[in-house]
């Protein structure tokens, strides 16, 4: 028999049992990739602030699917310590505001059903519990503390999402006053 028409004998031949195997690992490997993907979590739900034609989307500072993050007052210091952290937590978000625009805070639905409210530098409350998704406040009252005193050039809105007495999410975005 001519040389180049005769069978190598250094192909391994397959067996049956070898692709079955194979057929096997790749339908393990694709049982834990699907239990992979479905420990995820989801996504947090997102807070938008729009000025004049600029808008951000915001990140959750601290969200665990809409369940308790404890609780907004009490006793209880590693609640309040908690509470504290998230909102004192670093923007990752900053948008320009101009003199005698409106802030436009939005949240999602699944966030507004449960009630939020909106508060500036972690102490000074906007607005009381809404179950709307979005609301509008004077870009230019958000730069002024309480005790008085000129404008600052910077200012953290954080929106708090609540279930009753505890808070179950935070948003927060920085404000950056524009130059008049």
């Amino acid at each position: 028999m001519d040389e180049a028409l005769r069978p190598s004998r250094t192909t391994p031949r397959r067996s049956a049992w070898s692709r079955g195997r194979r057929a096997g690992a790749a339908l393990g490997a694709v049982s834990l990739g699907l239990v992979a993907l479905s420990s995820c979590s989801q996504p947090t739900p997102l807070a938008t602030v729009t000025v004049g034609s600029g808008t951000v989307t915001a990140e959750a500072s601290c969200y665990q699917d809409g369940k308790s993050l404890g609780e907004f007052s009490g006793q209880n210091k590693e609640n309040i310590a908690k509470f504290s952290t998230c909102l004192n937590a670093k923007p990752k978000k900053t948008i320009t505001v101009h003199p005698g625009e409106k802030v436009r805070l939005g949240v999602e639905p699944e966030t507004a059903d449960q009630g939020w409210f909106a508060a500036v530098n972690g102490n000074q409350q906007l607005s009381s519990v809404s179950k709307q998704t979005y609301a509008s406040f004077d870009g230019e009252q958000l730069f002024y503390s309480q005790q008085g005193g000129g404008p600052s050039d910077s200012a953290t809105v954080s929106i708090i999402s609540s279930k009753g007495s505890a808070f179950t999410g935070v948003w927060n975005v920085k404000l950056k006053r524009a130059d008049s």
